[in-house]
């Protein structure tokens, strides 16, 4: 292993060389209007997260005050959003976070980002294909009576986070004639599937993507608005009283925040597409923002309804939405909202393999990563057409066999990091480069940038120290294989 000198671990590229070395080479095909952009950014941030994670926020942490939860994290990520938008603004190029990394802190911090991006994207991608699993499992045997053989709705092993250790998973089948037997579990099938589906669109170019993430997530908007307006009609506002939780007051709400912020995970995907975009400059920024309001008003509508419709001390955790509507005889809103997430679901795996795509092309092309794999674009479709296979192998992969209970915890640790790092960078560059040309400005800084320092830092101390652990872990993964390759690309320059 060789150490490369610390000049070049933290070498920095100029904006001005970043976006010419896209202007001058192969780069992305220009699809992308502003509402596109928004509706990705949309598609990648609502998942089952809303569906699932606001029961048990709203009975073990913050009651009804669930919503003011959602807005805590709401003004954290909005923060990073402004931040995010004066970045998009000036290096309007594939890369996101890692590209700001690499033109403020130099090439090691950059890796960095770049690894902790793969939580973001294609490790939660390949969670959520497990989570589409269960629900399209769960909508098949309500509509048509089918089922699917166990052994084929789960990876093999899991991760038991208490214990910290790993488990056979095992599998029971019922017989013909009423017996039960038990078996080791072989993968999630449909998990792969679905996987596989959403390759065989993305690789067919980045309109074509766009097309489908913006028919899915139209259908789930209006899932959503049936599910508000039948709710509303269920409210008893007496549920909402007390309003905070009886034990946990607002400590509550801070806990249910970084529990819940997961739902939030996804609309800086937005700026991976700058090079896709129109009108980068003007376009992303709206994007960025305009997908956290839409996501942040229909979470607060939602949990209203939750909470109004049931009293937070017996929501249920795995199904709190279907539950409350089964209380209030709405049955068939189950069947509804099941299909609201797997619409939901199969975007977020669209728009994560989308994303690690550009990310690893940013990478490939800053000589991190093998050029000929992940910075190759195809002539006709301009899309990273090898990169995003193995991306999408890879997701579909640790989706059917891997235990990502661990991985998929360490989403949210990672994700609030990278906002602390954006926040900085943009402070930053404003300092180090004022003459910079920027269409969007974040306003009032040093102020915004601050401000999401902390209440992102605030929301990463508030997480299980575990997690600490498996972040620094995970970094020093990523390290080890930075310095692996540090020898490869000594040899070639």
């Amino acid at each position: 292993m060789i150490f490369p000198p610390r000049s070049r671990m933290f070498a920095r590229k100029s904006i001005d060389r970043l976006v010419d070395e896209v202007e001058g080479g192969s780069r992305l095909r220009r699809e992308l209007g502003a509402r596109s952009l928004i509706f990705l950014g949309t598609g990648a941030t609502i998942g089952a997260g809303i569906y699932v994670l606001a029961g048990k926020a709203a009975r073990e942490d913050a009651g009804p005050a669930l919503m003011l939860s959602f807005v805590l994290a709401a003004i954290g990520c909005a923060f990073a959003a402004l931040c995010f938008s004066e970045l998009a603004s000036m290096v309007p190029v594939s890369g996101s976070a890692y590209t700001y990394a690499y033109a403020t802190l130099g090439e090691l911090p950059a890796w960095s980002v770049g690894w902790l991006l793969i939580l973001e994207y294609s490790v939660s991608a390949a969670a959520v294909a497990q989570g589409w699993s269960s629900y399209f499992h769960e909508l098949l045997k309500g509509v048509t009576g089918l089922t699917i053989d166990p052994r084929l709705l789960s990876a093999p092993w899991d991760f038991d986070y208490e214990s910290a250790g790993f488990i056979a998973v095992e599998a029971k089948r019922r017989l013909a004639d009423g017996s039960i037997v038990t078996g080791s579990a072989w993968l999630n099938l449909p998990a792969f599937v679905i996987t596989a589906v959403v390759t065989a669109v993305i690789v067919r170019g980045i309109r074509e993507s766009a097309r489908l993430n913006g028919a899915i997530l139209i259908l789930n908007f209006l899932i959503i608005a049936l599910v508000i307006v039948l709710g509303a009609f269920s409210i008893d506002p007496s549920n909402w009283r007390p309003f905070f939780h009886a034990e946990r007051g607002w400590g509550g709400v801070a806990s249910g925040a970084s529990y819940i912020f997961f739902a939030y995970v996804g609309f800086d995907a937005t700026a991976t597409y700058a090079e896709e975009a129109r009108n980068p400059r003007r376009d992303v920024p709206i994007g960025i923002i305009g997908s956290l309001l839409i996501c942040a008003v229909l979470y607060v509508a939602m949990t209203a309804v939750l909470t109004g419709m049931v009293p937070s001390s017996r929501i249920d955790f795995d199904a709190p939405f279907a539950e409350a509507f089964r209380a209030h005889g709405l049955n068939r809103a189950s069947s509804l909202i099941a299909v609201g997430v797997l619409a939901a679901t199969t975007n977020v795996v669209l728009v994560g393999i989308l994303s690690q795509a550009r990310i690893f092309l940013a990478m490939a092309r800053d000589g991190l990563l093998p050029r000929s794999i992940f910075g190759a674009i195809h002539p006709k479709t301009q899309i990273p057409l090898r990169s995003t296979l193995l991306i999408g192998l890879f997701v579909g992969a640790a989706a059917a066999f891997a235990p990502l209970g661990l991985l998929a915890k360490l989403v949210d640790i990672g994700v609030l990091f990278l906002f602390v790092v954006v926040c900085a960078v943009v402070w930053v560059l404003r300092i180090a480069q004022p003459a910079a040309r920027r269409t969007f400005r974040t306003p009032f800084l040093p102020l915004v940038a601050t401000c999401g320092i902390l209440v992102n830092g605030y929301l990463m101390f508030s997480l299980d120290v575990r997690l600490w652990i498996g972040l620094g872990v995970w970094l020093a993964i990523g390290w080890l294989i930075y310095l692996a390759g540090a020898a490869r690309r000594t040899e070639t320059r």
